[in-house]
């Protein structure tokens, strides 16, 4: 069967992806961004998944005000990068995996969540940056992706207990797969910022940190965090955080196995006025 090897959490800010592709990684500002994955890269090349499942969130490109899922699954062959406003990244297309994603389609929505299934879309810097972030400028990603986007725009978004309890249905469809591929999940978004309004630029570091020690540590008691706490301690855009915890759901752990190794962790302030923060849970 199937089985998920890790778990990958980290932030996607849209100015890190144009500091990649303009070339800008090594300037100072940069700099201390950009080596906190200097290990994630490494270790990415040494623990290479056959697929990974990588949950973020669309910012207008692919949906928009007429259409917005909760939940969707790209289920088509490959993603092109998305023209944000300024033309796509220059960087891979994005090859999925049809046959685990209709599966894992298949498996979870008949465990009672409602999935959109999507053939067709591109994808943004939400999917994009993570995976430059991890894999570096490359000809082609190391392997199949597939995108789930999760509406943390456009309110009502779903609650963390939703979303914790996702990743086990996630969990329990790749594992009844029935081929041997190792599968990371990875959880983006986040950490702390607010983009407008009169707290624009908020970061808040000490809340920030407690929120990856509780990932770690307590991820079925955070999963019941209410919506205003993240949007009173971690700015308006904090809620992307609830996708960490589909990622954290999909872990062993939760499901009575071994606790996760902490196999890398580190936060910076500042990157284009927010937090970053990433995260490398191995299964035990």
């Amino acid at each position: 069967m199937a089985r998920i090897t890790a778990s990958v959490y980290t932030s996607h800010v849209p100015a890190i992806g144009a500091a990649v592709d303009l070339g800008k990684t090594g300037e100072p500002y940069w700099q201390k961004v950009f080596a906190g994955y200097d290990f994630s890269k490494q270790w990415l090349k040494e623990n290479r998944p056959d697929v990974v499942f990588l949950v973020y969130n669309d910012h207008a490109t692919a949906f928009s005000l007429e259409l917005i899922p909760t939940f969707a699954i790209g289920t088509a062959a490959e993603f092109k990068p998305a023209d944000e406003g300024w033309g796509p990244r220059p960087v891979p297309v994005v090859k999925g995996h049809p046959q685990l994603a209709s599966h894992i389609a298949q498996s979870v929505i008949q465990d009672d969540f409602d999935l959109t299934i999507v053939n067709r879309m591109d994808v943004d810097h939400g999917l994009t940056v993570p995976l430059s972030l991890m894999c570096g400028q490359v000809d082609e990603w190391p392997c199949p992706v597939i995108p789930f986007a999760v509406n943390v725009v456009q309110y009502p978004v779903p609650a963390g207990r939703r979303c914790f309890a996702l990743g086990q249905a996630i969990r329990r469809a790749v594992e009844s797969y029935d081929e041997p591929l190792k599968v990371q999940i990875w959880g983006t978004g986040g950490m702390s910022h607010q983009l407008q309004g009169s707290r624009a630029g908020l970061i808040n570091r000490e809340w920030d940190n407690a929120f990856l020690d509780r990932l770690i540590a307590d991820p079925a008691g955070l999963s019941q965090m209410p919506h205003i706490d993240y949007v009173r301690e971690a700015g308006s855009e904090g809620i992307e955080l609830v996708m960490w915890l589909i990622a954290r759901g999909a872990m062993a752990d939760v499901a009575g196995g071994g606790k996760p190794r902490v196999a890398h962790r580190f936060y910076h302030v500042p990157a284009s006025n927010t937090a970053v923060g990433h995260l490398i849970l191995e299964n035990a």
